[in-house]
């Protein structure tokens, strides 16, 4: 126990003596593996809602619901009864039951409605189990909803419609009644998976792993994992990972990329990207045609009728004449954004300048369109 004790203490000085601008906790790059969220899912009911519920002559499955959880509670209900259930609402119920948690714990829900509800606003969520992929319950949800959306409408059909209101939250809104196992406690070792898969950062991990706690105790298994022996003891095992978690990491540097999102012309160019020497120019060909609507009018006593014309007035074609640029060998992220601003070329003309260059083998970086 004194050589434990002795063991933390020195590997907590040695964590509080070094800094590092651009280091990285293990906690902050990585993941442990086996030790994550697991998604629930459920159905229900919502009441109590201000007539914007279900329409069950289009969503008849409300109605059965209803008529089920009735008879659960004892109360006969005749057949084909016609429910006009305005202010009842089918709903889905979805959650990420956190790793560890014990029955007893309580978990955030979201509520969504699945048929025509045009609000959950004011509703309450009546007791439904949510269950695993395995089909097993693991929690029961319940409780008032809070929905940040607002809609109303007129008569004539105009309608107002603020974010969403046809979903919601339940803060703490179902309990745990079943723990998930993980692989925590189930192997005499530990497995950080990178959140970026690097080979030099999954090294460096499992070097300073190695120099704080002693050698061969972490072994990089390849870019993406790295392996470390763990004590059984889960006293042991708590600390032993506190204090894995809390290593600094110098991560390796991403790759040269050039990330364009087609889509809303934004462009990311990143750190180590250089361009090989090359000249450059862009122009754009306008071509601008005027037209105007002419009526062409029979004579009076004539048999035609009187129609809309469209006529050509004017076809001129415009070219601007960009000057060509140059961009010298080895050239630095700072020399490329300074040379585009020159020429004034919009995210649409740059994004053909990369391209051309990527062609041309003068981009010295990954080009990747999203």
């Amino acid at each position: 126990m004194n050589d434990k004790k002795m063991l933390i203490s020195t590997v907590l000085i040695v964590l509080l003596t070094v800094t590092n601008a651009y280091a990285e906790r293990i906690k902050d790059i990585t993941t442990l593996a086996g030790v994550r969220d697991n998604p629930l899912i459920g159905y229900g009911l919502v009441v109590g809602l201000d007539g914007t519920g279900d329409k069950t002559t289009q969503a008849p499955f409300t109605a059965q619901s209803f008529r089920s959880m009735l008879n659960k509670l004892g109360v006969a209900i005749p057949e084909g009864s016609n429910f006009q259930l305005k202010n009842v609402a089918a709903v889905t119920i979805h959650g990420n039951l956190p790793a560890f948690a014990k029955p007893g714990q309580k978990m955030d829900i979201t509520v969504a409605s699945i048929a025509n509800s045009k609000s959950l606003r004011g509703g309450s969520l009546l007791m439904a189990p949510l269950k695993g992929v395995d089909g097993n319950i693991y929690a029961i949800a319940q409780g008032e909803l809070v929905v940040g959306g607002f809609g109303t409408e007129g008569r004539d059909g105009s309608k107002v419609t603020i974010n969403i209101p046809s979903s919601g939250r339940i803060p703490n809104g179902a309990i745990v009644e079943r723990a998930v196992s993980n692989a925590f406690t189930s192997s005499d070792h530990l497995i950080f998976n990178l959140n970026r898969a690097d080979f030099t950062t999954a090294r460096r991990i499992a070097e300073n792993i190695n120099e704080m706690l002693g050698p061969d105790i972490a072994r990089a298994m390849d870019a993406s994992s790295v392996r470390v022996t763990a004590p059984m003891d889960m006293d042991q095992r708590v600390s032993y990972m506190s204090l894995l978690e809390n290593i600094t990491v110098n991560p390796g540097e991403a790759p040269a990329r050039v990330v364009i999102n087609s889509r809303t012309g934004t462009i990311v160019v990143g750190k180590h990207v250089t361009v090989a020497a090359s000249a450059v120019t862009h122009g754009s060909l306008t071509v601008t045609v005027t037209e105007s609507n002419e009526v062409s009018q029979p004579n009076a006593f004539g048999e035609g009728q009187t129609v809309v014309v469209p006529e050509t007035e004017e076809v001129t074609v415009t070219q601007e004449n960009n000057k060509m640029f140059e961009l010298r060998g080895s050239t630095t992220l700072d020399e490329i954004v300074r040379a585009v601003n020159e020429v004034g070329a919009a995210p649409g003309d740059l994004m053909a300048i990369l391209e051309a260059l990527k062609q041309a083998g003068a981009l010295e970086a990954d080009l990747i369109v999203i």
